[in-house]
């Protein structure tokens, strides 16, 4: 769905599933690092490269860091932006007058409010006539 383009309607309908899939997504990398922080706890312990614990942990967030990139892929099919992940920062292609646009949200909005050019950025945010 990479070419997917967005009504600030459609978008919106779709809102609530991303918010659940972004604090989804929060969550996973908050544990990925947290491990990591334990990882490299116990690597100093470990200097020598023994030790089944740091194997085990490597392994443990070699996973992680695939299952946060599958998550991550999982906007993507559906042609939504992840732009930060803390605080939350998504991007829905649209077309406004015309133009190439991104209707974009920060977490912590209601909804949908506001839109910026590919180039602009959040920086350059507007608010949407429709909105």
């Amino acid at each position: 769905m990479m070419n997917k383009r967005y009504t600030l309607e459609e978008a919106n309908e779709l809102l609530p599933t991303i918010k659940q899939e972004l604090r989804q997504l929060q969550r996973m990398a908050e544990e990925l690092e947290d491990h990591y922080t334990a990882y490299r706890k116990v690597k100093v312990i470990y200097q020598d490269g023994q030790g089944d614990a740091l194997f085990e942990m490597e392994s443990r967030l070699d996973f992680m860091q695939m299952e946060l990139n599958l998550y991550i892929e999982n906007f993507s099919r559906k042609g939504v932006l992840i732009k930060m992940i803390h605080p939350g920062l998504v991007d829905f292609p649209a077309i406004l007058d015309g133009e190439e646009v991104l209707l974009c949200w920060q977490e912590g909005e209601p909804h949908i409010t506001h839109y910026h050019s590919w180039t602009e950025g959040f920086m350059g945010r507007k608010p949407h006539p429709e909105a």
